[in-house]
């Protein structure tokens, strides 16, 4: 093995520590091999490790508990290599467990989506954010679980290019059993969605996933998987009419739902009529912008808001 350059010895070094600490005890061969130099060569450099260390008072001597350690014992009897003392390097910011919370609710719904969800990049990312917080990071609930087994499984359907079957209750009308060739898996206002083209209707139909039950996979190919999907807030001559009412400043907040709605000045005020597939759906416009949009009406859209935010807050025992 030939001599090692300074730069390349100080390029080992900056990382040498970080592998050290996260492996806790590693053998001088596999470092070595890990970071391409001899054993002997990994062995020096880990000896030197224990004159580096931060800067002493004004700067010319350090204190023993200012510079690396390692276990001599284990090193000279076992060939073994542990840092038992690593300065500065555990003092980096940790993520408070909101922090955290939050950072992981983004990761686990990018997780969700197709082409994500098997990356083991994110799973190493919402592992190392648990791990790293300063304390436990607080209990997020993306999507109830049933909607996100039916997410899951519509997901898979689209990968594997076939339809899917489920029962759909329909917000005024019976249940009833549809065979869909899924297009587009969509989430707005924390509502999930398939689009796909439904071999009872012969058209393109948007599902809420909250509606759907019994899926499951068929082995019928799914020629439609190609096409455009529609817009998912398209009109329709069945849709809802619903009122709500926000300042002005926080029209922002309300988005797309306003597109094509009935403004009207209520004193200060916005009231706005707007035409939804379900004014129950609102429920989540309303508890995400607590305090800033109110649904006025229908009665049935303020129960579903108050009786959803109700059942959030029962996730965290009350």
């Amino acid at each position: 093995m030939s001599a090692l350059l300074s730069t390349d010895r100080v390029q080992i070094l900056l990382t040498l520590v970080p592998y050290l600490l996260e492996r806790g005890e590693v053998s001088v061969d596999e470092a070595a091999e890990e970071f391409g130099v001899s054993a002997e060569q990994m062995r020096g450099m880990v000896e030197k490790l224990t004159v580096i260390g931060l800067p002493g008072d004004g700067g010319y001597w350090q204190q023993p508990h200012e510079l690396f350690d390692i276990n001599w014992d284990l090193l000279d009897g076992s060939g073994i290599i542990e840092i038992t003392q690593a300065v500065g390097l555990r003092r980096a910011p940790r993520l408070t467990s909101r922090e955290a919370a939050a950072l992981l609710a983004g990761l686990r719904l990018a997780s969700s989506l197709p082409g994500v969800a098997d990356s083991d990049v994110v799973r190493s990312l919402i592992a190392k954010l648990a791990a790293g917080a300063s304390a436990a990071p607080a209990d997020v609930v993306v999507v109830p679980a049933r909607v996100d087994e039916v997410r899951e499984l519509v997901g898979r359907a689209l990968r594997d290019r076939v339809a899917v079957e489920f029962r759909y209750r329909a917000k005024d009308g019976p249940e009833t059993t549809r065979t869909v060739d899924p297009v587009k898996l969509v989430i707005s206002n924390g509502d999930w969605y398939v689009q796909g083209w439904c071999h009872t209707r012969r058209a393109m139909r948007t599902f809420n996933l909250e509606r759907v039950s019994d899926p499951c996979i068929t082995e019928i190919p799914s020629h439609h998987s190609g096409e455009e999907a529609p817009a998912l807030f398209a009109r329709g001559a069945d849709d809802d009419i619903a009122a709500i009412r926000f300042r002005p400043e926080y029209a922002p907040l309300v988005g797309d739902y306003l597109e094509g709605a009935e403004l009207h000045d209520d004193g200060g005020t916005v009231r706005a009529r707007v035409r939804v597939g379900d004014a129950r759906s609102l429920k989540r416009l309303a508890a995400l912008r607590a305090g800033h949009v109110e649904i006025v009406e229908p009665d049935a859209a303020r129960r579903a808001a108050a009786e959803w935010s109700q059942a959030g807050l029962d996730q965290y025992g009350g």
